[in-house]
């Protein structure tokens, strides 16, 4: 297990409840995760001096991660010439030989895990003025050698051909990235630990894609029909993710009606997107087509309709990712500034960008967003690894009420003991600060107070 529950569950309000994670969806003409008109333009690539298939690294740079003796390294995968994943890597501040190694992923698609590093659970924390970072206490390497990758290429400060437009295709890169990375001495030792993948958002549909395909690919290295090193997959971990948009889209309507805290629009806001999900070539028509075998302009059109008629609407004037703000709340403080800082610092190569929107367009071309990533998920408990979904109960753009939805129709070896449990309180510093259920290798655990 990644970390002992108790510790698990006190760090989850300090990166779920306290911050959002502030343009990890982008909008088009005003639509939440709509889908734009695509100007074509002619890639531009500067050069630089890669060593494919090698690591080029910036190791012990002061920056970020100021406890005594901790390592850290920040630099570039080089997968070919043309594309380049930048990584940014702290080993734990204990037990660092013997701590698990666990991968952070933001979402987006498209958005930098940098978000992830210095706005929630890295060892450092953007301060209120944009320009500087404090020590995190409560870092989750504290207890993980923690590895935060920005990807697909052309996400944050990685660089190179756009190409990738699927979960799938963006696993695969992520997999050569693993295999560059433990082949290099500085970090082969870490192919011995346990491997954790932790992502959030759009990271439900990375984190079970990611995860099935690891365990694909160790199948086949067992099998000699493939080569490279075995990652120890022991962990997956998603935060406020969509999965299943089938299941999950109707809790936009519920949500929005009732929550925790105050229903969201008006009454005839909420009729509207019930008739946009439920009218003969409506919201759930046409996810349901794109699940049918459906083309990439079917699934991009069923993002285009669902996002612009039930997913922007029913949010009216409250912050996507905590809706205790309006959308006019500036926190979490920005970290544009203070990376173009430190760039030179840590090795990296070019502007870093919180969202790459070429990255986000070609998923939206595929419609990769309305391709469930349900199945994987289930196939990847189902192989024996230990799964914790979390959600904070103040989030509306994967809401809580989609995602127990998404859970009551998932068919798993412990699916059925799951849903005949019944929700149990957990406490921090003796406080109760959400519910959760577990079953087997499943557990859920819903966080009071907590955003995305």
């Amino acid at each position: 297990m990644l970390f002992r529950w108790a510790a698990l569950l006190a760090s989850l309000p300090t990166a779920v409840v306290s911050l959002k994670s502030a343009g990890q969806i982008p909008s088009r003409n005003g639509v939440i995760g709509g889908v734009g008109n695509r100007t074509v333009k002619a890639e531009t690539l500067k050069s630089f001096a890669t060593t494919p298939g090698k690591l080029r690294v910036t190791e012990n740079s002061g920056i970020c991660e100021t406890t005594k003796n901790v390592y850290q390294a920040s630099g570039y995968g080089d997968l070919t010439s043309k594309e380049s994943v930048w990584f940014w890597y702290f080993d734990a501040r204990s037990n660092a030989s013997t701590a698990p190694l666990t991968l952070w992923f933001n979402g987006g698609p498209g958005s930098s895990s940098m978000i992830g590093l210095l706005q929630e659970l890295g060892p450092c924390r953007i301060a209120n003025n944009s320009r500087s970072v404090t020590l995190n206490p409560y870092s989750w390497n504290n207890e993980a050698n923690m590895l935060f990758i920005d990807q697909p290429v052309g996400v944050g400060f990685s660089h190179g051909t756009e190409s990738v437009g699927t979960s799938q295709e963006a696993a695969a890169d992520v997999w050569k990235f693993l295999q560059i990375f433990l082949a290099d001495s500085r970090f082969s030792h870490l192919a011995a630990n346990d491997l954790a993948i932790w992502t959030e958002s759009y990271g439900g549909h990375y984190g079970p894609n990611f995860a099935s395909y690891f365990l694909s690919q160790n199948a086949a290295i067992a099998a000699g029909t493939a080569t490279g090193v075995t990652l120890n997959l022991k962990t997956l971990g998603i935060g406020n993710g969509l999965t299943d948009p089938i299941s999950q889209y109707p809790g936009y309507i519920s949500y929005a009606n009732a929550n925790p805290y105050e229903r969201l629009v008006s009454t005839s806001t909420i009729s509207r997107a019930n008739t946009s999900w439920s009218s003969s070539n409506g919201c759930k028509a046409q996810i349901t087509a794109c699940g049918k075998g459906g083309s990439n302009s079917v699934c991009s059109s069923a993002q285009s309709y669902c996002n612009n008629n039930i997913l922007s609407p029913l949010v009216g004037d409250h912050d996507i990712y905590y809706v205790l703000a309006d959308s006019s709340d500036p926190y979490p403080p920005d970290i544009t500034s203070y990376l173009a800082s430190i760039a030179d610092d840590i090795g990296a190569e070019v502007t870093w960008q919180m969202t790459n929107d070429d990255v986000y367009n070609n998923f939206a071309e595929t419609g990769d967003w309305m391709r469930s990533a349900l199945p994987a998920l289930e196939s990847v408990i189902d192989a024996g690894i230990r799964v914790l979904i979390y959600n904070g109960d103040a989030d509306f753009i994967v809401n809580y009420q989609g995602v127990e939805d998404m859970l009551a129709v998932m068919s798993t070896r412990s699916s059925t003991e799951f849903n005949k449990q019944t929700f149990q309180t957990y406490t921090v510093g003796g406080h109760a600060a959400g519910v959760f259920k577990t079953a087997g290798n499943f557990s859920y655990v819903r966080i009071a107070g907590g955003g995305a």
